[in-house]
């Protein structure tokens, strides 16, 4: 009996790390790169959240915005904003996200909850800055985002081929309503 608490032990701690390492992989779906020659600071303000998959986290919500501003450290403060259509609440949200590498690849962690973090990945942005695909560190993370409450339908229909391609269903994207 004392030979199989020993072992027990050990293998029920690695399971568990591994559970807790896959919940808060700051990766990038495979297929998916990064933006590159990424400037940060034109990336901070406020952005409607266009389209997304449901999770938990975002369940029957509606009027989703993040605003991305610069804390004193260098990393970005992220503070998330909707309205639960459901419950008739507003909720918000403030985490923070860091950099996985060099500030001018879009690959960030962000953290609503220390110590557990998820991938951030910027893999397509328009040249002004106004329309954002964001990846998470799977297939089950995606949105589309703008820094109106609209975004053109060109830019719709790049940024969902875009998302095809690495593997993602995107019949199964939720279209956020802003009034």
């Amino acid at each position: 009996m004392k030979t199989f608490k020993k072992i027990a032990i050990p293998v029920t701690l690695g399971v568990l790390g591994l559970i807790i390492y896959s919940s808060c992989s700051a990766g990038i779906p495979k297929g998916a790169a990064a933006v590159t020659n990424f400037d940060a600071k034109k990336y901070l303000g406020k952005w409607y959240e266009i389209a997304r998959f449901d999770y938990r986290f975002e369940k029957n919500m509606d009027n989703v915005t993040a605003e991305y501003s610069e804390n004193a450290d260098g990393s970005i403060r992220v503070d998330n904003k909707g309205y639960d259509y459901v419950k008739k609440e507003h909720k918000e949200s403030i985490g923070e996200a860091r950099f996985v590498k060099d500030k001018t690849e879009a690959r960030l962690k962000v953290s609503f909850f220390k110590p557990i973090w998820a991938g951030y990945n910027v893999i397509d942005i328009d040249e002004d800055y106004q329309y954002s695909l964001v990846a998470g560190s799977s297939l089950k993370y995606l949105w589309i985002l703008s820094r109106t409450p609209s975004i053109p339908d060109s830019i719709k229909q790049r940024f969902i081929e875009k998302a095809k391609k690495i593997g993602y269903n995107t019949d199964e994207l939720i279209w956020v309503k802003h009034n």
